[in-house]
């Protein structure tokens, strides 16, 4: 029992890092996109922010699990997917709004420097997260927990988006190279929007995998 519940508070611990670092992450990422007028920098930072609502929700979810293992959502689980779900949508819609109008302009960002070194930053501790999540999960025989940990591997595929848009970019200065990136983040952030509603509305488990 003392192991198990030494567990929970890893699997806890996890989901506050999360939180801090997505703040972190947001508000670094998004002034640097603006400065830099990168937007899909800005963007990513953006779907950061968001990903500290459903951050929330999971914490809550450990200590309900905690608890009672064999529990459902309960209401504030259910709003906060609810909330994260509308905040995903209007990121899409205006990811993709500028990233054509970006494309109809020809507006090329200033650098994509930063943008390199945030998303390689972003894929090492993403990478470390969904090892330990799983590694806990695993331990734990819990499923919610194993499901977290293979969402966050969305992070870790946004972030080579980034990589990509802003390391080529940088390098070649290829034209709508940036805004073709940001249309490959609204994609997974659309992704992630349908699946916040569709767990809202069941008691299934994240399939971001599938």
């Amino acid at each position: 029992m003392e192991k198990q519940d030494k567990l929970y508070r890893t699997a806890f611990a996890l989901a506050m890092f999360t939180i801090f670092y997505n703040i972190v992450e947001g508000l670094v990422s998004t002034y640097l996109g603006f400065e830099d007028e990168s937007l899909a920098l800005f963007g990513f930072g953006s779907d950061s922010f968001i990903e500290v609502i459903s951050g929330l929700g999971i914490a809550h979810m450990i200590l309900r699990i905690q608890k009672n293992p064999d529990s459902n959502r309960d209401n504030f689980e259910r709003t906060a997917l609810r909330i994260t779900g509308v905040a995903f949508y209007l990121l899409v819609a205006g990811l993709v709004v500028s990233s054509v109008y970006n494309i109809w302009t020809g507006h090329k960002p200033v650098t994509t420097f930063w943008g390199v070194i945030i998303s390689a930053i972003s894929i090492l501790i993403m990478w470390i997260l969904v090892w330990w999540k799983r590694k806990v999960g695993r331990q734990l025989n819990s499923a919610p927990i194993l499901a977290d940990a293979n969402c966050t591997l969305v992070c870790v595929y946004m972030s080579i988006i980034l990589l990509v848009s802003s390391g080529v970019y940088e390098i070649f200065k290829i034209p709508y190279i940036d805004s073709i990136g940001t249309l490959g983040l609204a994609y997974f952030a659309f992704s992630e929007g349908k699946e916040c509603f569709e767990k809202a509305r069941t008691n299934k488990h994240c399939g971001c995998t599938e």
